[in-house]
C-alpha cells in the first residue's frame, strides 16, 4: 500500500491507474479506523483501485467540540488499511487541504438541510463537511466515492452537493456496520464508559421500535418521535432529536403518504454523541 501526503503524488497515481483503464474509488475518513471503515474500503475495492483518505477536518468541529481529543493513530490505521487491501492511503496535512489557512477559507454549503436535525445542534458542522469533501474529491479526482449510511443526513447532503455542482463522481452508499448488540460502530464509541457501553444499544432498539410502529400502520409521526425521545431519556440518554423523515430527501413526511421513511436520532450518552437511523416502509 502506498502512503502519500500531497496532491501531486495522489493525482500522479490516479493518472497511472486511469491510463491502465482502472476505476478509482475514494473512501474519505477522519481516521481512528475500525471494522465499519474496513467494510467501506472492501465495498470500494469491488470496483477497482481504492484510495482511503485520513484527515481530521478542523472546520467541521465547533469551539468546545472534540477536535483536540479526537483519536489519531496513523500507524495503526495504516496497518488496518494494508490488511484490508487498500491501494493508497492519502494523509494530507492541513496546508494541503486548506492552502490559504483557516481564517477565511472558501466554503461549499448545502442550504436548508444543513441547518436541520444534526445541523440544528451543530450549526457549522455540515458546511465544514461539504467543504472538506469537495476538496478531497478535487484533490484525488476519483471515479466514485463511498459514504456510510450511519451518517444518513451527511450522506443525503453530500449526494446533493455532488449533483448540484455537477461533480463527475458516482456516490456509493455503504451499509451500517453494527456490533452484535446492535450498536452502530463509530470512532466515538471509545468515549463510552463500560456502563454507558452497556446502555448504548438502547438507541438502536428504540429506533427499531419506532420503525416497527410505522410499519404496522401508525402515522402520528410527532407522537412517535416524542415517545422515542422520552424512552431514550428514561434510559439515561440526553436526546438532541428523534425524527421521522422521507428517506430520499429527508423532507417531513405527510401522514397520509406511503413510501420509504427513515427514523433518525442523535443523543448524548455521557461524553459521547451517538447517531443512528433505521429505514422503514416500501423498499426498506
Amino acid at each position: 500500500m502506498q502512503i502519500v501526503t500531497t496532491k501531486a503524488e495522489v493525482r500522479a497515481q490516479v493518472r497511472r491507474w486511469r491510463a491502465a483503464g482502472e476505476k478509482v474509488t475514494l473512501v474519505p475518513t477522519m481516521g481512528a479506523l475500525h471494522k465499519a471503515h474496513m467494510d467501506l474500503a472492501r465495498l470500494a475495492g469491488a470496483g477497482g483501485r481504492v484510495i482511503v483518505s485520513i484527515f481530521v477536518n478542523p472546520t467541521q468541529f465547533a469551539p468546545g467540540e472534540d477536535f483536540e481529543r479526537y483519536p489519531r493513530d496513523l500507524d495503526a490505521d495504516a496497518d488496518l488499511l494494508h490488511e484490508a487491501g487498500v491501494d493508497l492511503l492519502f494523509a494530507p496535512g492541513q496546508e494541503e487541504v486548506y492552502p490559504r489557512g483557516l481564517d477565511d477559507p472558501t466554503r461549499v454549503e448545502v442550504p436548508g438541510l444543513s441547518a436541520e436535525l444534526c445541523g440544528a445542534h451543530r450549526p457549522t458542522h455540515f458546511a465544514g463537511v461539504t467543504s472538506v469533501v469537495a476538496r478531497l474529491l478535487l484533490l484525488t479526482l476519483p471515479d466514485a466515492v463511498v459514504f456510510g449510511r450511519k451518517d444518513y443526513q451527511q450522506l443525503v447532503i453530500l449526494r446533493r452537493m455532488t449533483e448540484d455542482l455537477h461533480i463527475p463522481v458516482e456516490v456509493i452508499e455503504g451499509p451500517i456496520t453494527r456490533e452484535k448488540d446492535g450498536l452502530a460502530m463509530s470512532s466515538r464509541n471509545r468515549y463510552l464508559t463500560e456502563a454507558e457501553r452497556r446502555t448504548a444499544p438502547v438507541l438502536h432498539a428504540e429506533l427499531r421500535r419506532c420503525a416497527a410502529r410505522i410499519e404496522a400502520g401508525e402515522r402520528g409521526f410527532p407522537g412517535l418521535e416524542e415517545d422515542a425521545a422520552a424512552r431514550l431519556a428514561e434510559a439515561g440518554f440526553a436526546p438532541d432529536y428523534v425524527a421521522v423523515r422521507r428517506a430520499g430527501d429527508l423532507g417531513p413526511p405527510a401522514a397520509s403518504a406511503t413510501g420509504e421513511w427513515v427514523v433518525l436520532a442523535a443523543a448524548w450518552l455521557g461524553s459521547a454523541r451517538l447517531i443512528d437511523n433505521v429505514v422503514c416502509g416500501a423498499g426498506s
